[in-house]
């Protein structure tokens, strides 16, 4: 049987990852890929939570939806982040023809 502690673990280790992804990568494209992965962790345990709710009282009428409420804004922020990040990125490249994030130093081109 999987229990919410599977879900949870999963969801550590999704974070993790994208963590080592924003840290170690200097592509923008695998930092925002990266930011994605974390923010979509960030929403299998919002939902682990909201199927397995620690309080064991009787849901009402609508159900645990707060973890559903909480994962649509964290999806909406993440499709905002999408396309403002992926045009930042384009306007970047074709200045500097990099996507390199080191060579991101200046506000001013």
């Amino acid at each position: 049987m999987v229990g919410p502690l599977h879900y949870l673990f999963l969801g550590a280790a999704l974070f993790a990852l994208g963590g080592v992804g924003v840290v170690l990568r200097r592509n923008a494209l695998i930092v925002l890929m990266s930011i994605e992965l974390m923010l979509n962790a960030v929403n299998l345990t919002f939902l682990t939570f909201s199927r397995f709710p620690l309080v064991k009282s009787a849901p009402t009428q609508a159900g645990f939806l707060s973890g559903h409420t909480a994962v649509f804004f964290v999806i909406a922020v993440a499709a905002a982040e999408a396309a403002v990040g992926l045009a930042i990125v384009i306007a970047v490249f074709r200045s500097r023809s990099s996507v390199n994030v080191d060579e991101f130093d200046t506000l001013k081109f």
